[in-house]
């Protein structure tokens, strides 16, 4: 049986990668279902960091899908003023959910859903290949490769949003 969080609860999100940390921070549940666990953070930076077709900004507010049995978390994104800016997808290895935090293992692969659904983008492929995870875990290398194809058919197809409701 999994731990489950309760709505409201505070709990630490910690994204890792080559079992380092990258970055942790603060976040409120907003529901957990057993196999999906949403929640909201503002962004996490005290700098913007801009990626040429986003700005992630100070202000900016994020809800944030992560699985269980999923290979990709899935965060929507917003400004201060509460309008949407898109949908960021991180492909990382289903998250590990204790008490008193989620664990979520980037491997590098992303994807960017425009606000309008116009603009889908592949990111970090390079990143990817240069990362050696083929070589080391041929089986997670395949099931990134697979996540990212199903992330971005969801976005192509205008699916990405209804995979997100309750």
């Amino acid at each position: 049986m999994p731990t489950l969080l309760s709505p409201g609860a505070r709990t630490v999100v910690r994204l890792v990668k080559a079992d380092r940390e990258k970055v942790r921070y603060g976040a409120r549940v907003l529901r957990d279902d057993g196999v999906r666990v949403t929640v909201a953070a503002p962004w996490s930076l005290p700098s913007v960091r801009d990626f040429g077709f986003v700005r992630f900004e100070p202000g900016d507010e994020f809800t944030e899908h992560y699985w269980r049995d999923r290979w990709y978390a899935v965060k929507e994104v917003r400004d201060a003023r509460g309008a949407l800016k898109g949908w960021y997808c991180d492909v990382t290895r289903p998250v590990v959910v204790t008490a008193g935090e989620l664990v979520s293992e980037d491997l590098d692969l992303d994807l960017w859903l425009s606000a309008d659904g116009h603009e889908v983008r592949r990111l970090d492929e390079d990143e990817f290949a240069a990362g050696g995870l083929a070589g080391r875990d041929p089986r997670a290398a395949d099931a990134a490769r697979r996540a990212l194809d199903e992330l971005e058919a969801l976005a192509r197809a205008g699916g990405l949003p209804g995979l997100l409701t309750p």
